[in-house]
């Protein structure tokens, strides 16, 4: 049946199961950020142990997010989403029945994995589904709208799972729901279309110059917390690093299909906006984070209450992605991202004398404008990174923009994790303290590079006027993984 006759009830089970992909991906983001008090307890570890149960799963997500693309080009979707998802939910298994915290890194990382093969075949499967324009951009919309309510409740959920079930269930929820996703592609998913062009190939030698450098610079980072920045190990890893990332610009530039194609990076926009995807995640998965183990340690919060706390701020974020899109209409993306991105540096700079007084309600409202401005950043960020390329290089941005933001919540949770170290008590005050001005000092750093790399809106469009002549959208290839949500 070709996919313009595909029932509707296909189609609406074929989003449910995008959606579920997307919202136990993001989730497993955030969700583990409320168990590392449990973890520490359980396992054992020091701080940089707890940041590799995150990092370790940001580190493959990031790097094999834009090799994903390559293998939807070559077999079917829905394959490459099942094949995601039986991964996500083994790995999710072995995470619950880790008695070490080795065992649960080395987990984490196989997780990584298989929700890279899942965000860019959810959406291309939702693209596919949906050839009508009008209906993609509503389903698409509701694909990004549940990455983001996941984003939201997944502190919350972690809490109550872990207050009433232990820590492991926070990993053994996503079988199930693996399984129903798994089940539905199958059952309701477009077919396959014939291709009508070459495949993409695989780009080997740049897929792992690039796991090596982004591993390399997670490790070094980490292991500076324990070890000192001058460690041999801590060293090596920053060499190492640096040689990667030369020969990955190297294989890159005479590669004839190359992985990330670095002519992208002649457009300052495109630039910028990487960039700035590095900023704002940077800023906002440090911040959870240290405030995890803040909320738990210092001020001696349950899981679920800790989780709570962060409901307002990621809320917030939710209704400023709403509103983002109807300014960047109005006003262009340029002044959004100043003003989103001052607004959040100003919500954390606000809380430096609140967080030593132990009333939330002293930085209820801190929370609220980091949010908010957070919240605008992210759709303004994606919409102008994508207009910097053209409509053949969509998918390649995308995928450049999620890897980017995953590399910026990479080094944050590292470098606040570093800031705080061992410190409890009043030293960890003055940690947290550093965190939050660095946080600031990233997000005004975002700021500048809105204003130097985003061009101009050319005129202020309106909602109020028609867009008879505007082009549809083109449709989004294998690899658009844009995450406005998180």
């Amino acid at each position: 049946m070709p996919q313009n006759e595909l029932p509707l009830i296909n189609r609406k089970l074929t989003l449910l199961a995008a959606c579920l992909g997307f919202v136990v991906v993001i989730l497993d983001v955030s969700v583990v950020n409320v168990a590392t008090d449990a973890l520490r307890r359980d396992l054992g570890g020091s701080i940089s142990g707890l940041e590799w149960v995150i990092n370790g799963y940001t580190l493959t997500f990031a790097a094999f997010l834009l090799t994903a693309g390559a293998f939807g080009d070559r077999f079917d979707l829905r394959r490459i989403f099942q094949l995601g998802f039986a991964l996500f939910a083994l790995a999710s298994f072995a995470c619950g029945a880790s008695d070490t915290l080795v065992m649960l890194i080395a987990a984490r990382i196989v997780q990584g994995v298989g929700a890279a093969l899942i965000v860019p075949s959810s959406l291309a499967l939702v693209n596919r589904a949906f050839p009508d324009p009008a209906e993609r951009g509503r389903a698409v919309s509701l694909w990004a709208a549940a990455g983001g309510l996941s984003l939201a409740l997944g502190p919350v959920v972690g809490g109550v799972l872990i207050s009433q079930l232990g820590w492991q269930s926070i990993f053994f929820v996503n079988v199930p729901l693996a399984a129903a996703g798994i089940w539905l592609i199958g059952a309701n998913a477009p077919q396959a279309e014939p291709r009508t062009g070459p495949a993409r190939s695989f780009d080997l030698p740049g897929q792992f110059l690039a796991v090596v450098g982004l591993g390399s610079l997670t490790a070094a980072v980490i292991e500076a917390n324990g070890l000192g920045w001058s460690a041999p190990l801590v060293l090596a890893c920053f060499a190492l690093f640096v040689l990667a990332v030369a020969g990955f610009v190297v294989v890159e530039g005479r590669s004839a299909d190359p992985m990330l194609p670095l002519a992208l990076f002649r457009s300052r926009a495109f630039t910028a906006s990487s960039l700035i995807g590095v900023s704002v995640n940077f800023s906002f998965y440090g911040l959870i984070f240290v405030f995890s183990l803040f909320f738990q340690s210092v001020w001696h919060y349950s899981p679920i209450r800790a989780g709570l706390a962060f409901l307002p701020m990621t809320a917030t974020i939710m209704a400023a992605n709403l509103l983002s899109g109807r300014l960047a209409r109005r006003h262009g993306a340029r002044p959004v991202l100043i003003a989103g991105s001052l607004l959040a540096a100003l919500g954390y700079l606000a809380m430096l004398p609140a967080v030593g007084t132990g009333s939330y309600l002293s930085i209820a409202l801190q929370l609220l404008l980091a949010g908010a401005g957070i919240g605008l950043v992210v759709p303004a960020m994606t919409n102008a990174m994508l207009s910097a390329v053209d409509p053949g290089n969509v998918g390649i941005a995308s995928g450049v923009l999620n890897a980017s933001r995953q590399l910026g919540g990479l080094i944050g949770v590292a470098m606040t994790g570093l800031l705080v170290g061992h410190a409890t008590g009043g030293g960890f005050l003055t940690g947290l303290r550093y965190a939050l001005v660095a946080a600031a000092a990233v997000l005004a750093l975002g700021a500048l590079l809105s204003a130097v790399g985003i061009q101009r809106a050319r005129r202020p469009v309106h909602p109020a006027q028609p867009h008879p002549a505007q082009p549809h959208p083109a449709p989004l290839d294998t690899n658009s993984a844009a995450l406005p949500a998180n």
